[in-house]
Parts: structure tokens; sequence; C-alpha cells
């Protein structure tokens, strides 16, 4: 069956998103896995498809999958640009997306940009989640890291440099990350400005992460790194993090690109 989609990327972070607004696709983790390879399918770093939404309010339901065919429970540049394209194909300039972390309003900028509001963090072990009552801004862990969910696990290690970022795939599986974690690695410029590499999981080391730097500035401010609005400088390119004192939100803003459109067998694709 022949399917409409579209490549999107947020800084390089890469998407392929499939509507399912007017029927179900027939995927599954071994098809999704198919599509998102990098040489014997479209290739992504993530597979996005769209979906009525239930919660009131909301504009579409939007789900996630990882390149295993795992399924994600939020993505922030994949968020900017499901509100891109709503807003590219309806004129609405402030969707509501509805994820399984929660529904999250954006609203496109001036300069073309989007921003999304991510929600509260969720920083108490069980929320992570954890595998034990640890104390979420220092994990038992070598390197000293702090951990925090934004629909996903997040957990941050602060370092002069990057060396460690060889080490993601291990961490990520560390038996202390039940759902496994997204593991970033930042050095602090100045309170206003990080340099992050994050390795995703199920994915590994992306050129940016939204949720990641959302994650990771929110654990910056607890460790009394940074500023509540901090530029995150990632290897394709930067996003404005701002975690808003009066209202707990992570605002993340930032970029979304069409790299194009297409149509896919899906049928060609194991089930």
């Amino acid at each position: 069956m022949l399917t409409s989609f579209y490549k999107m990327h947020g800084l390089g972070n890469d998407f392929v998103i499939l509507d399912a607004r007017i029927g179900a696709l027939p995927l599954t983790p071994d098809r999704i896995a198919a599509l998102a390879h990098r040489r014997r399918g479209i290739g992504c770093d993530q597979l996005v498809t769209l979906h009525p939404p239930v919660a009131p309010g909301a504009d579409v339901f939007v789900r996630f999958f990882n390149p295993d065919g795992s399924e994600a429970g939020a993505c922030g540049n994949a968020s900017r640009c499901v509100a891109d394209l709503v807003w590219r194909q309806t004129g609405n300039a402030t969707p509501v997306l509805q994820t399984s972390a929660g529904v999250l309003p954006t609203r496109r900028e001036p300069d073309g940009q989007v921003t999304v509001d991510m929600g509260a963090p969720r920083i108490h072990w069980q929320e992570v989640p954890l595998a034990a009552a640890v104390d979420t801004l220092h994990l038992p862990l070598p390197g000293d890291p702090a951990a925090a969910s934004m629909g996903n696990p997040h957990a941050t290690f602060f370092v002069p440099d990057f060396a460690m970022l060889a080490q993601g795939a291990a961490l990520e599986h560390n038996p202390i990350f039940p759902d496994r974690a997204n593991i970033g690695f930042a050095r602090m410029d100045s309170p206003e400005r990080m340099r992050l590499k994050v390795h995703e999981r199920g994915a590994g080391v992306t050129e940016a992460c939204g949720s990641g730097a959302c994650a990771a500035v929110v654990n910056a401010v607890r460790r009394g790194l940074a500023a509540r609005t901090c530029t995150v400088e990632l290897d394709g390119g930067t996003l404005r993090i701002t975690w808003s004192e009066q209202t707990n939100h992570v605002l993340m803003t930032g970029p979304a690109t069409t790299a194009f459109e297409g149509t896919v067998d899906l049928a060609a694709y194991p089930q």
C-alpha cells in the first residue's frame, strides 16, 4: 500500500512522519525499524505517526518510535516538526499536540521558529524512572550525573570535554535505568550557554535532542550551573531553553525543516 510521508528534521535530528488520521497504518516494530534503516529504508532517527486527538483541545495525537521499533514518550525536535507541519496544513499557528507524555501547546514564532511547551520536568526517582530510591541530582554512577524526565528518561553528565561520549551505549543500558535512558554530556561555557551532545535511547548519538536539551538545562539549573534561560548548542545547531520559575514548565524554541515529501509502499517492508 502506497502511503505518503514527510521527511523533516530539527537541527539535523531527522524524522519520517506518517499520517494515520485518515486510516490506520499497518506498522509493527520490525516494519518501523526497517523504514528507519539508513540504507534499506527511508532513514531517520525516529518515526512519527499522527492520529486523531482524544484530549479536549488537542489538534493531533502524536506517537514517536525509535529506530529499533520501540516507542518513545516524547521528542522535542519532532514535536516542533509536527507543529510546523500542522501550521502549513491548516494555518493554525498555535497547534496543541497530544502525546503519551502529556499535552504540549506550541506556537510558531514570527521568525519561523517553533516553541513547544514541554511541560513540567519530573525529577522524583520514580518519575524518571530509576530502579531505586536515589537522589536524582546525584546518581550513584561514575561521573556524578543528574536525572530528569521530560516525558522520557534523561541523565546528564556535566563534563569538561566529550571523552565520555563513547560510553553512551553502555550507560543507556545501565541497570539503574529500568526503561533505559537518553544520556547527555553537557559542557557549561557560561550560565547562559551550554554545549551538549546526546546519546539517544535506541538511536545512538544524534545531531540534536530537544528533550535532552530541556533535561540538561533543568539539571544544570538544579545544580546551580545555569540560568533559567540558556542557549544550548548541539551538533546540528542551537535551541533556546527556558525553565519558567512561574509555571515550572520548560519552553523549547528552535527551527523545524521539511527536507522532502514522498510515498512509500509499506507492504514492501517486513511485518
